[in-house]
């Protein structure tokens, strides 16, 4: 069985790992996995290669009846076996009889994809793969079939295994796809400018099949990305345009479209505390729990902890194209469509830079700083970074402070590494944000900071003359500019 990545999937290197440790794993009998994602991430491409690879079996369900999803099953299972005519399972108990034969002789993949549309026609289905699946039955006792049920409605996909449901305790794997992270955005795009990958990934964000809806290319070169954008991102006519808002609408779990906009409207403008959000709508802080947990069991939304105080969790939408629907396509509609696409980008170019390039080069830094930063740059090994709000007595304010490197250290305190401070502005950084940097670490609670907290500065626009003679002084600061938060550590 040959378990080499194909040339086809572009990085995915983890999530290959996983599936093929599934398949190929040692183990007796029947085993069951579940692959689960936001819808575009390429999880039906991923498991078609495995199963093609693999010699395993791939089916895609459709949103029809029972009867018509068992009656594509059988004819599936019977090309698979070249048989000569189709089979005709009259219940599912029989259709999973047939699919784990499929792995009768060795391990081999058996892909159920977009099972959530099987488990709307059929809702005693994940009842029916618990008997199945039973310790002392045929597939346990006689076959090696690795079954993976692959679907994109996360709130259906995450209650499979929930504390209650049929499956708990059945699935050896659960492997969450996620778009590509800012790096591998890059490489996938082949945009070799940071400054072009950054701007690119802060609009659309990391999901693979953007390249194609954005028409195949991506900018140029940074004299073509506002036409770009206009062209291929803001145009009514491109796949592109309606995206940020579809995302919301297409899980089954979102009844009430509107009030989940309405929250990914306030958060796109900077209120991200709950209390902040209630005034902006109108409505008790008491009344968004529903809505914000909503957001994120569908992954839109994410609640972010405060790094030094407990509870002052903000919130933070995480695919950046839903950003730009709220800010500039949804607002500026009828504009857009009357084909004014350059005017409303150059009017709100202030709303895209404070709005949509600040906050994302920050996120990006904090990420730089858990997934890439050397254990030699921080002073240890990064184990959470997060924000903070510092209350300053000198300056009778709130401070806020971008990214608090925390390092878990085995049967002793937690402690703060460094802190940083990320500037997406289109001047270099200079001496006075090593200042304030250098006043927030003295703000920093004593029994969290037994050693020198070193002090990182991200620039986007990178850095003064001034301040790099600055820091070519002191082992203690670190300058971070975009190429360094694209290509180094």
């Amino acid at each position: 069985m040959d378990l080499t990545k194909p040339d086809q999937l572009h990085g995915r290197i983890t999530e290959w790992e996983e599936l093929t440790d599934f398949v190929s794993a040692k183990v007796a009998g029947a085993t069951l996995g579940l692959v689960y994602g936001r819808r575009r991430q390429g999880k039906t491409l991923m498991l078609e290669l495995l199963a093609r690879q693999t010699g395993g079996f791939f089916f895609g369900a459709t949103q029809q009846s029972e009867h018509q999803n068992l009656a594509d099953l059988g004819r599936a299972i019977a090309d698979h076996r070249g048989l000569g005519a189709p089979l005709a399972p009259q219940s599912w108990p029989e259709a999973l009889d047939e699919l784990v034969r499929l792995g009768a002789d060795s391990p081999r993949p058996v892909i159920l994809d977009e099972f959530p549309y099987l488990v709307a026609s059929s809702p005693g289905l994940p009842s029916y793969l618990q008997q199945t699946l039973s310790p002392l039955g045929h597939a346990k006792q006689h076959t090696q079939a690795r079954l993976v049920l692959c679907g994109s409605a996360l709130t259906t996909m995450a209650t499979l295994l929930s504390a209650s449901a049929p499956l708990r305790g059945r699935a050896v794997l659960e492997l969450v796809v996620r778009p590509f992270g800012y790096r591998e955005a890059a490489a996938f795009w082949r945009l070799d400018d940071p400054e072009l990958a950054f701007k690119v990934h802060a609009l659309i964000g990391g999901t693979p099949a953007y390249l194609e809806m954005s028409g195949g290319t991506g900018p140029r070169d940074r004299g073509d990305f506002d036409r770009w954008v206009q062209r291929r991102i803001i145009n009514p006519a491109s796949a592109m345009f309606r995206e940020g808002s579809l995302l919301l609408r297409e899980d089954p779990s979102i009844a009430d479209p509107t009030s989940y906009a309405a929250i990914l409207t306030a958060l796109s403008v900077g209120h991200v505390r709950r209390s902040e959000i209630a005034a902006d709508l109108g409505r008790p802080a008491t009344s968004l729990a529903h809505l914000l947990d909503g957001l994120q069991d569908i992954g839109l939304v994410e609640a972010v902890d405060d790094a030094l105080r407990s509870r002052r969790t903000v919130y933070r939408i995480t695919e950046p194209v839903v950003r730009l629907y709220q800010l500039i396509s949804a607002r500026h509609e009828a504009e857009l469509v009357g084909g004014r696409a350059a005017d409303v980008w150059a009017r709100n170019a202030d709303t895209v830079q404070s709005k949509i390039y600040g906050p994302h080069f920050e996120d990006l830094a904090r990420q730089w700083c858990l997934r890439h930063a050397s254990p030699e740059t921080l002073g240890g090994v990064a184990g959470r970074v997060l924000p903070s709000q510092l209350a300053c007595r000198t300056h009778q304010t709130g401070h806020e402070l971008d990214a608090v490197v925390w390092e878990a250290r085995p049967g002793q305190a937690d402690r703060i590494l460094a802190i940083g401070e990320a500037k997406a502005g289109q001047g270099p950084v200079g001496p006075a944000e090593l200042e304030r940097l250098e006043h927030l670490r003295g703000m920093l609670p004593a029994e969290a900071t037994p050693d020198p907290v070193r002090l990182i500065l991200f620039g986007r626009s990178g850095f003064t003359a001034d301040l790099h003679a600055a820091a070519a002084t002191r082992d203690d600061v670190v300058l971070v500019d975009l190429t360094r938060i694209y290509q180094g550590s």
